[in-house]
């Protein structure tokens, strides 16, 4: 089994007054060759933006994009004429294929919004853009696995489809709760919240670990936790 530990104080951080933003793996200004990715998982920004602050329109081309409100409420729009507001609980999915162009904005005049957005390297390029996002109840994540994203060939019911062999779910863990989880490709667990032990190695908030060449692995919640887990290829 490799592990690759990546602690939340060692992501790459950019403060522009309007955007708090920590990154995971290179991205913008923060360039680190030892954290490009893993494997087809290219990007895990965690974003903090400021009230009636946001992201202008700017394109995207051959990504799948995923972003996960933790708090707040980010308003979008994009290209294909949606309008919608993502809010906690929801998560919003974007193949940008042959390309796009999207704005995001924090429409409160009192609250932070701060969501995760990922990438996903495409397994294939210039598809048709395709837009959605779903509200998923959380009963269904309380100490088990509830699949938000999968692949559109291999599409879990009630999730929503990405052009990617990769699995993105959602766990949320009592305190003293014991779990095995079954890996399909490599698979990067990262700890929204609470305290879990996972493969032996203890996580904190904002905590990550990388697991390849493992087929089952155990999770164990030391406190209540939110866990994020994306199982994607290496290759």
């Amino acid at each position: 089994m490799k592990k690759t530990i990546h602690k939340a104080a060692s992501r790459g951080y950019a403060n522009h007054g309007w955007l708090k933003s920590y990154h995971t793996f290179s991205f913008a200004s923060y360039q680190n060759s030892e954290r490009m990715n893993f494997g087809m998982l290219r990007v895990l920004n965690d974003d903090v933006v400021q009230p009636k602050m946001g992201f202008g329109t700017h394109p995207h081309k051959n990504m799948e994009i995923i972003s996960i409100p933790i708090s707040g409420a980010l308003s979008h729009k994009d290209s294909m004429d949606n309008k919608r507001a993502i809010e906690v609980g929801e998560v919003q999915v974007m193949s940008a294929g042959t390309g796009l162009t999207h704005s995001e904005f924090n429409d409160s005049k009192t609250d932070e919004v701060n969501f995760l957005q990922l990438w996903v390297l495409p397994e294939q390029t210039e598809v048709t853009p395709y837009y959605n996002q779903k509200k998923f109840d959380a009963s269904e994540r309380k100490n088990k696995f509830q699949v938000v994203v999968s692949p559109k060939d291999k599409l879990v019911a009630g999730s929503l489809p990405i052009h990617q062999q990769g699995y993105i779910s959602m766990i949320d863990l009592d305190a003293g709760f014991t779990i095995d989880y079954n890996l399909k490709n490599g698979a990067y667990f990262f700890l929204i919240d609470g305290s879990v032990t996972i493969a032996g190695e203890k996580l904190e908030k904002r905590d990550a670990i990388g697991l390849e060449d493992v087929k089952n692995i155990t999770l164990e919640a030391e406190t209540n936790s939110k866990l994020l887990i994306i199982d994607v290829p290496m290759s």
